[in-house]
């Protein structure tokens, strides 16, 4: 299997370096993280302009017509800015839902002017007992007169506050776990029974909790197909968990590397600390857990579009416990080589840290997809045996 990426994907990945290594410095993301929005129009316009945003929307709506390893290009070199831009929840995976799930009408109205960054939209489908899996749906929509009223609510749905419409998740029939019974919504911020709770997570970006209270939508605000509408969502998430783990990916290897450059430079006893036999192993350590996470990464991007189910779960789950555990292992020993220095706000390197241990334990963490790799193993040897 070739490995080697195209002209054209190096050019994408090159182009998203420079900009954050001239444009997105450690310094403006930390005010931009302090700002009132927490995050920056501006930033997100030059990402529109660079490509970034129209990587998964196709060209007939204006955009670029990429796939999963453009974006797992793009989100590894971006990854060390941090950035504070909805680039996972919009460009990513709210992106993917319209342009797989959406009729005409609605990607040819959504995609361009997500592409140009005109508008962000953002997935509202979590909920808190489903522990950042896409598990069961309890908000309720209920027909009424010519449109839908509905009623829950929505755990840590992140970058919520900086969208301009939400892509609401509500169950209109059938116990909260039933695959049938889902429709997606798409619900303007302002609408009135809809208000947000909004808070800073661990690695300085915004979530919110979303409360939907008789907030009343009209027909034409669903979103395909009424009531077919979940196995689409978790579709979209795969993908999101395919660029989640590549965005690990890029932290994982500038965090090796700057530890590896403190290693050779640190002194003591007259010597570097990187020629201690006990430090040299703990950096090797830490190259192993670099490469066993980039290569599920790599297969995370080839499989997170398989039409198979079970297969595609299966693989997505087997990635996200190998860089979840790479992501708590090298963070971990990255900030013990470095010392107290390691936890200072001053340091990039703390801030990398924060955001490894939320993508470790977003969109589900090691612990569950370890248990949903076991199940699907389980469930595919007894389909063997049966067959």
């Amino acid at each position: 299997m070739d490995f080697n990426f195209s002209q054209e994907q190096r050019q994408l990945q090159d182009t998203i370096e420079r900009f954050v290594r001239n444009d997105y410095g450690f310094d403006k993301r930390r005010a931009i993280a302090a700002s009132a929005d927490g995050y920056s129009r501006q930033a997100w316009n030059s990402l529109a302009d660079l490509g970034v945003l129209a990587i998964n929307v196709p060209e007939a709506q204006g955009g670029l017509g990429f796939g999963p390893v453009e974006t797992m290009l793009a989100m590894q070199a971006s990854a060390p800015a941090l950035p504070c831009e909805p680039l996972l929840s919009s460009a990513v995976i709210a992106t993917a839902l319209v342009r797989d799930f959406g009729d005409a009408a609605a990607r040819d109205e959504l995609l361009p002017a997500l592409a140009a960054g005109e508008r962000i939209v953002v997935l509202a489908h979590h909920e808190a007992p489903a522990r950042g899996m896409a598990g069961p749906v309890h908000t309720r929509a209920a027909v009424e007169g010519d449109g839908y009223v509905l009623d829950g609510r929505k755990a840590v749905v992140i970058d919520a506050a900086a969208a301009d419409e939400l892509l609401v998740s509500a169950r209109l029939s059938g116990a909260p776990e039933d695959a049938d019974g889902v429709l997606l919504l798409r619900v303007p911020r302002g609408t009135a029974g809809l208000s947000l709770r909004e808070y800073a997570t661990i690695d300085g970006r915004r979530a919110a909790e979303v409360e939907l209270r008789g907030c009343f939508v009209p027909a034409q605000a669903a979103l395909g197909t009424p009531g077919q509408a979940l196995p689409a969502i978790e579709r979209a998430l795969d993908i999101g968990l395919a660029a989640l783990c590549a965005e690990a990916l890029g932290l994982l290897q500038a965090t090796v590397d700057a530890t590896a450059e403190y290693l050779r430079t640190r002194q003591q006893f007259g010597q570097p600390i990187g020629r201690f036999q006990a430090l040299q192993h703990r950096a090797a350590d830490m190259l192993l857990h670099l490469e066993q996470a980039r290569s599920m990464t790599y297969l995370a991007a080839m499989r997170c579009t398989d039409p198979d189910d079970q297969s595609r779960r299966q693989a997505l789950s087997a990635a996200k416990v190998v860089v979840g555990q790479a992501c708590r292992f090298i963070s971990q020993q990255a900030v013990q080589l470095h010392g107290g220095m390691g936890m200072t706000d001053e340091l990039v390197l703390s801030h990398w840290f924060k955001r490894l241990l939320a993508i470790e334990t977003s969109m589900g963490d090691t612990d569950t997809h370890l248990q949903r790799f076991a199940a699907l193993s389980q469930r595919e040897a007894l389909q063997a045996a049966q067959a």
